[in-house]
């Protein structure tokens, strides 16, 4: 794995930001790292960088220690922080140039217009920094932490003020980059999670409260199958429940019901038979999709 996390624990005066959290991020994944504001996502992510000392338990990136061995760990990491710092009275491919120097790119320029392909901002780079919308802004923070080619890329919050069509080209960027590297991705958006993430870690109050892949933990954590059914007739709520593995009944409107089984059992194909054996027309029957928001709703609530 690119990046293990072992019991690590951060805790300011009495508080504990960070408690007793473990997991691993491997390469070729993409990984959400999730949770309410004040869950202790952002400490967790600086911890990993080498920004902060955790106060107990172990991270590694790339089989070295973040602690003890905080040059070869950082060295494998590139990040772009939620407020993403740049010096705004430089020019795009300066700043790049410089950030190539800071960590002894070969062939720096080659590689900066390389970045500043893969990020869409060939028609900005002689511009200032202090001239970028937020969103362009974000491009050349995401082209810094791709600039040394890290194996592990911790990106937070990465499409934030990005237009509709920028978020849809950086989640391309970052589902590609998932590929080939190990992505740690930190964001609010949760239907982002469902478009880029293949596997997501929830921390709530300092703690893991969930950590598998995204259709395991929706499946994990849903309970139940919700079916909705809509007839062109009239159909009482007595037949309904008397269809195999229904568990409860609900009426949404006139002839159209919510039919809830145990996850299992997907009752479906027995609604149908139902309508069939009964000479009923169905105009609507489908299951309700749980999403990452309602799983974490769920969670951390």
């Amino acid at each position: 794995m690119s990046v293990k996390v072992q019991h690590l624990v951060k805790t300011y005066d009495t508080q504990r930001a960070v408690d007793d959290v473990s997991f691993e991020a491997h390469a070729g994944e993409v990984l959400g790292f999730l949770g309410p504001n004040g869950a202790g996502k952002t400490t967790t992510m600086k911890i990993i960088t080498g920004y902060l000392p955790q106060s107990a338990g172990t991270v590694q990136v790339c089989g070295y220690d973040v602690a003890s061995q905080s040059i070869e760990s950082r060295a494998c990491v590139g990040y772009l922080p939620e407020h993403n710092p740049l010096y705004r009275d430089m020019y795009v491919l300066e700043y790049l140039h410089f950030a190539a120097g800071l960590h002894g790119v070969k062939n720096a320029v080659k590689r900066a217009d390389e970045m500043v392909e893969r990020t869409g901002l060939q028609s900005h780079r002689h511009k200032q920094i202090s001239e970028l919308s937020k969103g362009y802004r974000q491009r050349v923070g995401l082209a810094q932490a791709m600039l040394h080619d890290p194996q592990v890329l911790i990106l937070d919050e990465p499409t934030s003020g990005l237009d509709p069509n920028q978020i849809v080209e950086i989640r391309q960027l970052i589902r590609d980059l998932g590929k080939e590297k190990t992505v740690i991705l930190s964001t609010h958006i949760l239907g982002e999670v469902e478009a880029v993430c293949d596997r997501a870690v929830i921390i709530n109050k300092g703690k893991l409260v969930a950590d598998s892949p995204i259709e395991a933990l929706k499946q994990q954590f849903s309970g139940q199958n919700l079916i909705t059914v809509e007839f062109a007739q009239d159909v009482s709520e007595k037949q309904l429940a008397g269809i195999r593995h229904v568990q409860s009944v609900k009426k949404l409107a006139n002839r159209r019901w919510q039919l809830v089984s145990a996850v299992q059992n997907d009752v479906r194909s027995d609604v149908f038979a139902f309508a069939v054996a009964n000479q009923l027309t169905l105009l609507e029957l489908h299951k309700e999709v749980f999403s990452v928001e309602d799983v974490f709703q769920q969670l951390t609530r």
